[in-house]
């Protein structure tokens, strides 16, 4: 009987695999996005920096890049659940994820942003939850914040078109 691998080496293989999927997407990486773990939640987190200032005044984050964040931690809520399968399911899907080699990202349709309030210039997290994800549609609404999770300053609802099983 073969003997189960250790919590630790499991765990470090998925966030191995959850780094390196949002680091393949070059805009996730311009804006400074990162990603935690735990358990089955993803929390997005947009590090600040000054370049993400759209009114300076204020001073605010710029709105686009909000809207980008949001659509960011919606597509990655939508690849990681297709990518924690294809690992848990073991065999050619593992070792290709393993090797780098991830399905593509969900296309949006739409999505749709509520500003609720200014972006203060400070690290903002974002956790997307899907309402429903079929085989070809998928419906996500995320929440953003910053030093209060009761307090959004933004969230949005977006609809994507999902990748074919086998691209």
């Amino acid at each position: 009987m073969k003997r189960p691998e250790p919590v630790q080496v499991i765990k470090g293989r998925r966030e191995k695999a959850l780094q390196a999927l949002a680091q393949a997407s070059p805009y996730t990486r311009h804006l400074g996005v990162t990603f935690e773990r735990r358990g089955d939640e993803l929390t997005a987190i947009l590090n600040y920096s000054d370049r993400l200032i759209g009114n300076p005044f204020l001073p605010a984050l710029h709105g686009g890049a909000i809207g980008a964040f949001l659509e960011i931690a919606a597509q990655m809520e939508l690849s990681w659940g297709i990518v924690w399968q294809m690992m848990e399911g073991g065999g050619d899907d593992a070792a290709e994820i393993e090797a780098g080699h991830f399905p593509p990202m969900p296309k949006t349709i739409d999505f749709t942003v509520d500003y609720l309030r200014s972006g203060l210039p400070r690290d903002a997290y974002a956790r997307a939850r899907v309402n429903r994800s079929g085989r070809r549609y998928a419906s996500v609404h995320v929440e953003a914040w910053q030093d209060n999770r009761d307090r959004l300053f933004a969230q949005a609802t977006g609809h994507f078109l999902m990748p074919p099983r086998n691209a």
